[in-house]
């Protein structure tokens, strides 16, 4: 149960029809809804708790006894946890809390950590008509809205130094008149700025297979399929220092930046353009993570949750 609709490309919904697909390869029949349809359904699994909240409550009315399953949104841990009580209240309520990256274990509660476990995001591709790179691309892949934080590539492109190659292409849907009005503002304005607009999953993670860098600027995020999507690529990744990006990265990556901080992020993207020592230690660190990713590794966690549920 995912309150991202049928068709949409956002990343919870992503992670339901991953899931999907592993527990129908494991022998389950397996629905994806935006609610719980009141059916007879032997384990739910829910995603958002404050979206789902009203589904969970009336699934554990008609169901007292049978499992749910939470997997906690970046929303849920970084913003709705300290505003709507329904949160905490759908955590209470689930037998099991997963999240997506390690950091996010610091945000529950800790009356309720006991819980939780981590489950990464697996990501399987195959590229095989990648172009050859030239140049210094740099892609940024996301819809854009408040919580993404954009813009702040545009705004540092301008701090560049004059000799720098970078130029940046901006995939994402805007999601409102004023987000699209200023992505097209810096598209005409910024020349090493380009603003594509949402494109098939497919010719995103071409996009990102052609960079040199990959960029991340959330202001929140519960850990973004993108990133993992970048690691399976082994594309290097500057990111906004968050306990979602930490938590798929590590701790001692070296290619954070402060939230909000364009000054730094310019900072980071011309290092990693003109020292080579600076890129290459991007590198090992994205393929030390690559590990965490595999499907098979989230499969197998998938289904040892699922039968330790079912079978109490």
């Amino acid at each position: 149960m995912t309150p991202a609709p049928l068709g949409s490309l956002h990343g919870n919904r992503m992670t339901a029809l991953r899931w999907q697909g592993f527990l129908e390869e494991l022998g389950y029949s397996v629905g994806v809804t935006e609610s719980w349809s009141g059916g007879d359904t032997g384990l739910l699994i829910a995603l958002h708790a404050y979206r789902s909240h009203q589904s969970i409550v009336e699934f554990k009315k008609k169901y007292p006894s049978r499992p749910i399953v939470l997997i906690l949104t970046g929303t849920d841990l970084y913003r709705d946890m300290d505003n709507h009580s329904e949160v905490i209240q759908s955590m209470e309520m689930a037998d099991q809390l997963i999240t997506l990256q390690s950091s996010a274990l610091d945000s529950i509660p800790t009356s309720l950590r006991y819980k939780a476990q981590v489950i990464y995001q697996s990501v399987e591709i195959d590229i095989t008509d990648s172009a050859a790179k030239e140049g210094f691309l740099v892609s940024i892949i996301g819809h854009l809205r408040e919580e993404k934080d954009p813009f702040c590539i545009a705004r540092s492109l301008p701090l560049l130094p004059s000799d720098s190659k970078i130029i940046v292409r901006h995939l994402g849907q805007a999601m409102n008149s004023q987000m699209k009005d200023l992505a097209r503002n810096f598209n005409a304005t910024i020349d090493r700025y380009q603003w594509i607009g949402e494109v098939s999953h497919a010719d995103a993670l071409r996009m990102i297979s052609q960079s040199r860098l990959m960029v991340i600027s959330s202001r929140m995020e519960g850990g973004a399929h993108v990133v993992s999507e970048a690691i399976a690529l082994g594309i290097p990744v500057i990111a906004s220092d968050i306990p979602g990006n930490r938590g798929l990265l590590g701790e001692d990556y070296p290619g954070y930046y402060p939230v909000a901080d364009e000054s730094a992020l310019a900072s980071l993207l011309y290092r990693s353009e003109t020292i080579p020592a600076f890129y290459a230690s991007l590198q090992k660190y994205i393929d030390l993570r690559k590990e965490l990713i595999k499907p098979a590794r989230e499969k197998q966690s998938i289904q040892e949750l699922v039968s330790a549920l079912t079978t109490q």
